[in-house]
């Protein structure tokens, strides 16, 4: 049960992205300029964001972007929420009955870096962007199960559609991870 004492305990970030997921599930309504000033720190940002939504420990939604897409962090992790819980396609969208048993994080992304191979990334540390012919796949860093390098670059090649023998450009990011 989230209630108020899970709402006390998440961050900023969290309780915005909360925020814009129960006006939209329980409203079809997107938070107004107003609600999203109260975060004002968040105004002030521009930058890229995943949001992520577990229920009972499992995974129940995650939307982002890599490149900020919004005017600022504040509108970038609202959109990205609503996307998380009603439109990510590996799940039906979130029901009014499961908001309470929510547990919300907010990966804030750093700018994505080019680097020269494998040997630049720690699955821990960094996420990686694998790009080829047009095709894109991303995968967050310090994901349970995620333990090598070649899994995560498998993970985010699947995602993208690229085969391995495929030439592909690698970025890696780092993340602010917000619960």
């Amino acid at each position: 049960m989230a209630g108020p004492d899970r709402r006390a305990e998440e961050s900023p970030e969290a309780r915005l992205a909360r925020a814009a997921i129960e006006a939209w599930i329980n409203e079809r309504r997107k938070l107004s300029g107003r609600e999203l000033a109260g975060e004002e720190n968040l105004l002030k940002q521009k930058a890229a964001a995943f949001v992520c939504l577990k229920k009972e420990g499992s995974l129940r939604g995650c939307i982002g972007t890599f490149k900020p897409t919004r005017e600022n962090l504040a509108e970038e992790i609202a959109g990205n929420a609503i996307s998380a819980a009603c439109r990510d396609p590996r799940f039906f969208p979130i029901g009014k009955d499961e908001l309470e048993d929510l547990q919300v994080s907010v990966d804030v992304l750093s700018e994505p870096e080019p680097i020269s191979g494998p040997s630049q990334l720690d699955p821990k540390k960094y996420g990686v962007i694998v790009e080829s012919g047009g095709k894109v796949g991303l995968l967050l860093p310090d994901l349970e199960g995620v333990d090598t390098v070649e899994y995560q670059l498998e993970i985010a090649r699947s995602k993208a559609g690229i085969r391995p023998d495929e030439p592909t450009k690698l970025y890696r990011f780092s993340v602010q991870r917000h619960e």
